[in-house]
């Protein structure tokens, strides 16, 4: 399973072409889970191409399903070999259950989280 960080929308951003490569020692991952106990993460190298299965799980917010519709179009328009699964948190309110987690852990290459308000 690989984790890919990106851009929110609602986050200002250069524009420039080099941000990427100054921005990447920069990179700093938040878990909002538990402050209490911090959890050391660190991002895993971006595969070469992207192929096998992607999960896209809707957590539940309003429109996300809106979003998630359109990215599957966009990503299995652009990339044949991958295989797109549909998943959804029961609410956006609590983590996903383990259950889901792993389902979608073990049947799945990629993973897409989508939030749109």
């Amino acid at each position: 399973m690989r984790y890919v960080c990106g851009w929110s929308a609602s986050v200002e951003r250069p524009r420039d072409q080099d941000f990427h490569k100054r921005s990447k020692l920069m990179a700093t991952i938040l878990d909002p889970t538990d402050e209490r106990v911090p959890v050391a993460r660190s991002i895993t190298e971006r595969p070469g191409a992207i192929a096998g299965n992607v999960a896209l799980l809707d957590i539940a917010k309003p429109r996300g399903n809106v979003l998630l519709d359109r990215l599957e179009q966009r990503l299995t328009e652009q990339l044949p070999g991958i295989t797109v699964r549909r998943y959804a948190k029961p609410t956006f309110t609590k983590p996903a259950p383990d259950a889901l987690r792993q389902e979608i852990r073990a049947d799945n290459d990629f993973v897409i989280e989508a939030l749109a308000d």
